[in-house]
């Protein structure tokens, strides 16, 4: 049976990548702390693995700080809350998707991040792993909203990383490509069809990938720090090359 490792907490944990992450980490050893604000499936991924959920709203302050409020002690804070909207270009650009993509990846990250920081410090060995995405990387056309967002995200962890030095907490950012969640439907604001096409052809990563290499970073000794892991497809090299086999 694996070790007590201390608290996680794992924000966007009612399905995707979140969910495979609560998992994941309670398997590690983690007593996990769930953040979502779907309810019902929070409640449910929680039980899987042993979990406790609290109602969270990434964008809202209170919310936020009501969810600080009850977690005691953290030792890992997985950022992972975030999320696309639209392909929209810059000149067409849906500024409502643009805040609401900021409010979320960046404001989302941050506020958490600042609510538990003085925790993840007081525990002697935290950790600050971000969920990014290769369009922190890469610009890509149909990705300028989002590009945007997540640039600002892995800037924002690095500096976080630069302030830490001689504090004893960790940073990682983990970006990854495509992968098989319900990203895309939200990206494309329910159309099922729009969102099957993204992984046409292709095999994509699963959520358990990530959810894998976050395990993975998280128990590395308290002297390493992953500072970044950009993680790909066998069948994408970067934002746009996707290798497609016949339907």
């Amino acid at each position: 049976m694996a070790r007590n490792r201390g608290v996680a907490v794992v924000t966007g944990a009612s399905s995707g990548i979140g969910a495979a992450t609560a998992r994941a980490l309670a398997d590690a050893g983690y007593d996990v702390v769930l953040g979502a604000r779907r309810a019902d499936l929070l409640a449910d991924v929680a039980q899987q693995c042993g979990g406790r959920a609290i109602p969270l709203d990434v964008t809202d302050d209170a919310s936020v700080a009501a969810f600080a409020a009850q977690v005691e002690r953290c030792d890992l804070l997985v950022n992972n809350a975030g999320g696309a909207l639209g392909t929209d270009s810059v000149a067409d650009a849906d500024l409502d998707d643009w805040r609401r993509m900021h409010e979320v990846n960046v404001l989302g990250t941050l506020r958490v991040t600042k609510a538990l920081l003085p925790k993840l410090v007081a525990s002697g060995d935290g950790q600050v792993v971000t969920i990014g995405s290769i369009a922190a990387r890469e610009p890509y056309q149909g990705g300028a909203g989002y590009n945007a967002a997540k640039h600002a995200v892995a800037a924002m962890t690095r500096v976080l990383r630069l302030e830490l030095l001689g504090q004893p907490v960790r940073v990682c950012e983990i970006d990854p490509g495509m992968v098989h969640t319900d990203f895309s439907l939200v990206r494309f604001k329910g159309d099922q069809e729009r969102a099957d096409a993204v992984y046409a052809g292709v095999e994509p990563l699963l959520a358990e990938d990530v959810a894998d290499a976050v395990a993975w970073v998280a128990t590395r000794p308290s002297r390493v720090n992953i500072d970044q892991l950009l993680m790909l497809a066998r069948d994408q090299t970067s934002a746009q090359v996707v290798h497609r086999r016949a339907q």
